[in-house]
């Protein structure tokens, strides 16, 4: 399927959901398109209905992250395929936070490969996928997970970059471990400022270990920054471990703030005086808008 560079406001609709229409309607203002909602109705048994407009134009953006994704790419698919019979030819995914790209090997006998099966979903249902620093270990591109479609992999970086010099005055960046160098790097680089990497062991699903000797940052206001934000056990340790060389205060900024069960108390325990995340994810954190950042995707 051809898929365009520009979305003109005139053969173009952004599709939200009820829990997911603040970041699309600000997206489709930014880009001057029509913005209407997915109606779902959840039966007693969890079954849903989904309703779309009855008419729709040639060209429909789908724009939903894919937390809590179990129901959710189920409803995305009765979305997708809905959109088709309708007269949709060209389908877009902006999936800010995406699912399932953890699991890209089988670490065991008869383990499935979540990356890959619920990439070719996706891949048949879409012709486009936009998303946001995506969980990526063994492939550097998106297309090896979601393969023969448009893939665009935004990163976060300039809009954190950008809200960190608003708001901080030289702050030293910290990435818990090795594989958030790059990343924090590049946070760093955009304003000029330094930073400073763990080296983590993770021990089981929920404890990890971090370790900062020869560290130089007493007396310095910390950022933590990470791209996904589950459980908090890796922030939760980092701050630990920097505790002992008395910093002037350490905050967490993350690109998807899923931060579950009590992850929150638990990093304000562990000395982190403020929680920044993007608004991949609605959260009571969200403090940096990605609107812009996926505008200009959508436009290029």
């Amino acid at each position: 399927m051809l898929v365009s560079n520009q979305y003109d406001k005139n053969d173009t609709l952004m599709l939200g959901f009820s829990e997911y229409q603040a970041q699309p309607q600000q997206l489709a203002n930014h880009i001057g398109l029509a913005y209407k909602e997915v109606k779902i109705h959840h039966f007693p048994d969890g079954e849903s209905k989904v309703s779309l407009p009855g008419t729709l134009p040639k060209k429909v953006i789908l724009c939903r992250s894919l937390d809590n994704p179990n129901h959710k790419l189920i409803e995305l698919m009765l979305a997708a395929m809905t959109a088709r019979k309708l007269g949709a030819t060209e389908l877009t995914l902006v999936a800010p936070y995406l699912c399932y790209m953890r699991q890209d090997k089988a670490f065991h006998p008869g383990e499935a490969i979540s990356q890959q099966i619920i990439g070719q979903q996706l891949a048949q249902w879409f012709d486009s996928v936009i998303t946001v620093d995506p969980h990526l270990h063994r492939i550097s591109n998106l297309n090896e997970a979601i393969p023969n479609i448009k893939t665009i992999t935004l990163t976060a970086t300039q809009p954190i970059a950008h809200f960190l010099g608003k708001t901080y005055d030289n702050p030293l960046l910290i990435g818990p471990d090795e594989e958030s160098e790059q990343w924090v790097a590049a946070v760093a680089k955009t304003q000029g400022l330094e930073y400073l990497i763990g080296k983590k062991q993770r021990l089981d699903d929920y404890r990890v270990e971090i370790d900062f000797s020869g560290s130089t940052c007493t007396g310095r206001h910390l950022i933590l920054l990470d791209d996904i934000a589950s459980t908090g056990r890796t922030l939760e340790t980092t701050a630990q471990a920097l505790q002992p060389y008395k910093p002037a205060s350490i905050s967490a900024v993350v690109t998807h703030a899923l931060f579950m069960d009590d992850a929150i108390k638990r990093l304000k325990n562990a000395g982190i005086n403020q929680i920044f995340s993007t608004n991949s994810i609605p959260h009571p954190t969200n403090n940096i808008s990605l609107t812009e950042l996926l505008g200009n995707a959508l436009n290029a």
